[in-house]
């Protein structure tokens, strides 16, 4: 089964996030002590079809991917749900993928699948957990009734990856944290030690300057 073009679409913002060191968790992992199989071992027992590839993917980023889930579903039975099904996505995208980054590729799989999830459990109403207030911020920059719409096209996210080049790194940092991993205000605050006022009006100017700059790409807001 070939990854979906929204996967891939997540996977390339995720890689251009790694790349400018917002991503944190390798070397969180690092400094836990871990000793950890390489990405290109992972993805050649992938490709070997060898049940070993799941036991250290899960080794290596599944606390990562957990978070990530954690932080759009708050339940611990629909995280574990969303964990195995991404195991299971990944093993049945490789062999004929082969992710530059196996992280990225990872953890755009959990993102996807912990939304999906999101969205069949909360259809009628919005549920408790910190992606609710996240919906609530992003109508700033999109309408409520588009914005799904409008996150799943490709365009949007390469004119957010522009965005995002061009952001101060601090403000860059903060936002991804915030709209990509579903971090709460007291989370980014402590992760770069300032106070959670300050990470709010990052949040702010940066939610304001997203939205002029899809405004002037004709998106509507």
């Amino acid at each position: 089964m070939k990854t979906s073009l929204k996967e891939r679409k997540y996977v390339e913002m995720h890689i251009s996030i790694l790349e400018s060191g917002d991503g944190g968790s390798i070397t969180e992992n690092i400094a836990r002590g871990g000793i950890f199989m390489r990405d290109q071992e992972i993805t050649e027992l992938f490709w070997e079809r060898k049940e070993q590839a799941v036991t250290e993917s899960n080794i290596r980023y599944g606390a990562y991917c957990r978070r990530i889930s954690y932080n759009i579903l708050a339940n611990e039975e629909d995280v574990e749900e969303c964990m195995n099904d991404t195991w299971f996505r990944a093993w049945n995208s490789m062999p004929t993928e082969r992710p530059g980054i196996l992280q990225a590729f990872l953890g755009a799989i959990t993102r996807n699948l912990s939304l999906d999830r999101y969205r069949k459990n909360h259809s009628k109403k919005r549920g408790e957990g910190e992606i609710s207030y996240i919906y609530e911020e992003m109508q700033d920059c999109i309408s409520g009734e588009n914005m799904e719409l409008h996150v799943e096209n490709m365009e949007l996210a390469e004119m957010i990856n522009r965005f995002l080049a061009g952001m101060k790194t601090e403000n860059r940092r903060i936002f991804v944290r915030r709209y990509w991993y579903f971090d709460s205000i007291a989370e980014i605050a402590k992760r770069f030690s300032i106070s959670e006022s300050k990470v709010k009006s990052s949040l702010m100017r940066s939610r304001e300057s997203l939205r002029k700059c899809l405004a002037q790409e004709g998106i509507e807001v």
